[in-house]
């Protein structure tokens, strides 16, 4: 313990800066366990998708979409996201999972379907690229 407040005494700003990310994951974590909604996995979502009918979200912009997109996946904007819209009233009790490119689009997304009353959202954790990387198989055009 000696050498640990020695060292901190010699190096304040290692120190400040240690102490500085730690926190910062520690608020991280912690905000992660309250967001009301959950990342999953590329195999989670196909367990979502093929025994509880989920309804996927693909938030990234057209052209994305169309070049390749998870099957069944159905395209929003995340301008175009209306809890009471037509396509998420249906859904409300139901899975939901949205998807982007890479999870960030998708998280914010998410904390308004949670806030208009949600109960299972989901987010795919690292986006269409974590899907891709699975090796999992891809639609092209439009849905």
């Amino acid at each position: 313990m000696d050498r640990l407040l020695d060292f901190a005494q010699a190096n304040p700003l290692l120190s400040i800066a240690f102490v500085g990310l730690t926190l910062a994951i520690v608020y991280t974590e912690i905000r992660g366990l309250f967001r009301g909604y959950k990342a999953v996995n590329p195999a989670q979502l196909t367990e979502l998708i093929n025994r509880e009918d989920a309804l996927v979200l693909d938030l990234r912009g057209q052209p994305d979409f169309e070049k390749g997109h998870i099957i069944g996946s159905r395209h929003l904007l995340p301008s175009q996201i209306e809890p009471e819209g037509k396509l998420l009233a249906k859904a409300k009790e139901n899975p939901v999972v949205l998807v982007c490119a890479a999870g960030v689009t998708a998280s914010a997304a998410a904390e308004k379907l949670v806030k208009a009353g949600f109960k299972r959202v989901s987010v795919l954790d690292g986006g269409i690229t974590s899907w891709q990387s699975a090796g999992l198989p891809l639609a092209k055009g439009r849905t």
